[in-house]
């Protein structure tokens, strides 16, 4: 049973949480909205982010799936220190994440001198916008999957191996089936955190206009002299985001109960 006391911190929270998200729809001019998302800026600024998170998404997925892989299979010290450095960017100020990244790939950074002087430029590009993307947002999907590889476990694997299978085939059509619902909702996620980023992305990459101008930097550059382009941006923002938690939500309930085991 549950105790009925319990609904009313529970309501407070949702009224809390709940509130000020209908504020803007509430204040939106309903009538402008196609003006408003029909904007130059705005259209930029869609199609950028867009984009961008999408081939963050791409990118977290290939190279988080495999990282997420190794970390589940071990639990040394060395995989204590990259699980620790895999976190890390999930707790940092975005800010800090901007500026860690500006002077590594930035003109004059460790990385970005060398390809500097190739002419190869990544800082306050579009490429630096996905790089800001990808390291705030890869965390996401590599602790959401490997929790699930560990709550789920390796026995199939190993009985597979005992078959005849190898390595690769055990991998490839007996643990990737089953943590497929666990990548697509760390997939989510990592759309969902690339979506709204906004430190590292300005601090790295800017504010240029159809180059580095993501829907976050759009909103906060037009706050205060277009207030309602600033809430018609806001509720794209709103919807995309309440959309990927509903995808998130409903893979998670349908993500197949029998594990690895």
């Amino acid at each position: 049973m549950t105790p009925r006391w319990l609904y009313l911190p529970a309501s407070l929270a949702v009224a809390f949480l709940a509130i000020p998200l209908l504020g803007i729809p509430l204040r939106l001019a309903w009538a402008d909205l196609p003006i408003l998302l029909s904007g130059a800026t705005a259209v930029d600024a869609l199609r950028l982010s867009l984009a961008t998170c999408l081939t963050a998404t791409a990118i977290s997925v290939g190279l988080g799936v495999p990282l997420a892989l190794l970390l589940a299979r071990n639990d040394g010290p060395v995989a204590g220190t990259v699980r620790t450095l895999v976190t890390l960017p999930m707790v940092l100020p975005p800010v800090v994440a901007g500026l860690a990244l500006l002077i590594t790939f930035g003109r004059r950074g460790t990385v970005g001198a060398p390809l500097s002087t190739l002419g190869i430029e990544i800082g306050f590009t579009t490429l630096a916008v996905v790089l800001a993307q990808v390291f705030v947002a890869m965390p996401y999907l590599i602790t959401s999957v490997e929790g699930a590889l560990r709550t789920a476990g390796f026995a199939r694997e190993r009985v597979a191996a005992t078959l005849g299978a190898s390595p690769t085939y055990a991998l490839l059509h007996v643990t990737l089936p089953v943590m497929a619902p666990a990548v697509a909702t760390g997939a989510a996620l990592t759309f969902a955190r690339a979506l709204g980023e906004f430190g590292a992305t300005i601090t790295f990459a800017g504010a240029l206009q159809g180059v580095t101008r993501t829907l976050p930097l759009e909103i906060y550059l037009v706050r205060e002299l277009d207030t309602d382009s600033a809430l018609a941006l806001s509720l794209v923002l709103i919807v995309v985001a309440g959309l990927t938690v509903a995808v998130t939500s409903w893979l998670s309930r349908r993500a197949p109960r029998r594990g690895l085991t």
